[in-house]
């Protein structure tokens, strides 16, 4: 993430995921703490240089600035383009989609995804099949619309991490249906 990030969308993923079990690191662009769009800041873990290949997925808020962000960074779209061809977890909700995944990585050619419906033809341009779903998944390429899909995008991530079975230990926290 970098600066201008839309906070709940990388709020209720980082939430999601760390309740269904699963090991989220907060990558920067640059290692320190992180200004959303709305204020809230994050602390990272690390900055997208030290980060290696060896994770299940990636996932991208949103945010015009964020996603422009993103979008110019070489390393990003590297990572975007190696983790789709090996199947690996990509994820992105509202600018992300049509700025990073369809636009600079070029991976949705052809594929059904969603996004800000503002962005709608940034995503076409890009190749991309535009539905107005909130959330698509089409295999391993999650997309989803904006802050009020934030929720939903953030569960059907966990659905591909750990399945649709709430872990044992999370019954009591969250009950769930994904249907």
């Amino acid at each position: 993430m970098s600066e201008g990030f839309e906070d709940i969308e990388a709020v209720a993923v980082i939430d999601v995921l760390n309740r269904a079990g699963v090991d989220v690191m907060i990558a920067g662009l640059n290692k320190g703490p992180v200004k959303a769009a709305y204020g809230t800041t994050i602390m990272t873990d690390t900055d997208i240089d030290s980060v290696a290949d060896d994770f299940d997925g990636i996932v991208f808020p949103g945010g015009r600035k964020n996603a422009a962000n993103l979008a110019a960074h070489p390393k990003v779209i590297g990572m975007v383009r190696r983790f789709a061809e090996s199947g690996k977890l990509v994820g992105a909700i509202c600018a992300a989609p049509s700025h990073v995944l369809s636009e600079a990585a070029g991976i949705l050619k052809g594929r059904p995804a969603t996004g800000d419906p503002v962005f709608n033809e940034k995503l076409a341009a890009g190749g991309a099949i535009v539905n107005d779903t909130l959330v698509n998944v089409d295999n391993n390429i999650i997309t989803a619309m904006g802050p009020g899909a934030a929720l939903q995008f953030a569960l059907r991530l966990a659905e591909y991490l750990v399945g649709k079975e709430i872990p044992a230990g999370l019954v009591a926290k969250w009950r769930l249906s994904f249907n």
